[in-house]
């Protein structure tokens, strides 16, 4: 596998810092060996958005929107397992859109999401499973967030241990 931050590169994108909780809840959680979960992230990486896919923005907009939510589900997994190269796969991810009434692509925005996935690890590691759901209004009015389960290679929970122990 290549490395990913040599394909962030030749994308033209960087990994934004992690963005901050909003709440009472934890960014991501390891679970099982080798498994973690990166609870919900949206667009914002340098200016608040705010609005709906179908009214306030296009389409194409919002798939736009749901790469940079990736975007932001990265660098939350990079914040928890130290090296995106580590990633073996990414197994599913969720995509929530602020949708109109009459607006119906939400598969189409998933893809920007998706898309970044295969672009970074590959067509077998990168496409996930996935579901892409329309939504009344999503917290702070963005217009997509997505949520995401990954696994890596060796133990998280090992790899935490360790990186505990020399911080003492």
């Amino acid at each position: 596998m290549s490395d990913v931050y040599v394909k962030l590169k030749e994308l033209g994108l960087k990994l934004p810092e992690a963005p901050a909780k909003g709440g009472v809840y934890s960014s991501s959680k390891v679970f099982g060996k080798n498994l973690v979960y990166i609870s919900g992230c949206g667009p914002v990486i340098d200016s608040p958005i705010t609005g709906k896919v179908g009214k306030e923005f296009t389409k194409e907009d919002a798939k736009e929107f749901s790469r940079n939510s990736m975007l932001n589900v990265l660098a939350v997994l990079q914040d928890r397992i130290g090296d995106l190269n580590r990633v073996k796969q990414a197994v599913k991810i969720l995509v929530f859109v602020a949708s109109a009434d009459e607006f119906c692509e939400q598969p189409y925005v998933a893809n920007g999401g998706s898309q970044l996935l295969v672009d970074l690890f590959g067509d077998e590691a990168g496409a996930p499973s996935r579901s892409a759901i329309g939504v009344n209004v999503l917290p702070g009015n963005i217009p997509v967030e997505i949520e995401a389960i990954f696994e890596i290679e060796g133990s998280v929970k090992e790899n935490i241990i360790k990186e505990r122990n020399a911080t003492y």
